[in-house]
């Protein structure tokens, strides 16, 4: 098999990277994919910098060992803490959701005043400000962390008052700040995305880091010449950490899709 008709790779800690998968299958219809949720030890907001690298280096080499073309970190404390170090450690490209997000900001804002929403880690991390900044020192951004966006999207609370109130008590800040750009800095947000533009207001644009990495991905494939050439079925492989039960139930509404192949694994530790 040629190096353009093998997988590409996505790793996230649970269910939140499947937005990405959804955008991917989206983005590039004919490639094939294998997903890794560390489901077991998730979240990884809450650990070290060192155990987040550890965890990062053990699903990498799972993947990799799996025979794919290109990595994606679909996980945006990874992304943050771990994104360079992994990339010197496999010979593929490695494609993580901030830079790409970054990007989009930095295009679609006018008043260079850009909101940044996410977890709590990915806020203190200041990972997408040094992103943006890096692009375009002149931005302004304003990082906030929206800690009950992500309990309530994995019960399937995407609409409804609760969910409204709590996201115009969070945004009230942003709105203050003139922001005309907001990113979701999380890859469970998407789910989010109509009550957060009804909240903001016609005159902000919502910038979907799952959107823009499927992007990224699919000029780096072309780029490469790595694009999928075969014509015959697709497969989409799912794997986890832990009981494969509430990542079916919950994954399938985040995919949009049923999943065919799940299997529960467990990852190897470096000796």
């Amino acid at each position: 098999m040629s190096n353009r008709d093998i997988p590409i790779g996505i790793f996230d800690s649970g269910i939140g990277g499947l937005t990405v998968l959804k955008e991917i299958a989206r983005e590039l219809p004919s490639e094939s994919t294998i997903y890794l949720g560390d489901t077991a030890r998730v979240p990884y907001g809450i650990r070290s910098p060192e155990t987040v690298s550890r965890y990062s280096f053990e699903n990498t080499r799972f993947l990799y060992s799996r025979g794919i073309k290109l990595l994606v970190v679909a996980c945006n404390t990874v992304s943050s803490i771990s994104l360079d170090a992994i990339r010197e450690t496999v010979s593929i490209p490695v494609v993580g959701v901030i830079e790409p997000g970054a990007k989009a900001a930095v295009a679609a804002t006018r008043n260079k005043k850009v909101g940044v929403i996410g977890t709590a880690a990915t806020i203190r991390s200041s990972s997408y400000t040094k992103a943006i900044q890096a692009m375009d020192a002149t931005v302004e951004v304003f990082g906030l962390a929206c800690p009950l966006f992500v309990p309530l999207v994995e019960e399937g609370w995407t609409e409804g008052m609760v969910v409204e109130l709590t996201a115009e008590r969070y945004l009230k800040e942003l709105k203050q700040k003139g922001i005309d750009t907001l990113v979701l800095g999380c890859t469970h947000y998407p789910l989010l995305k109509e009550v957060l533009a009804r909240v903001m207001g016609g005159g902000v644009r919502l910038i979907d880091s799952a959107i823009e990495t499927a992007r990224e991905i699919r000029a780096i494939l072309e780029a490469g010449s790595l694009a999928r050439q075969k014509k015959d079925p697709l497969t989409r492989e799912f794997y986890v950490t832990d009981s494969p039960d509430k990542f079916l139930e919950v994954g399938e509404r985040f995919l949009g899709s049923r999943m065919e192949f799940i299997r529960k694994i467990e990852l190897e530790s470096e000796v």
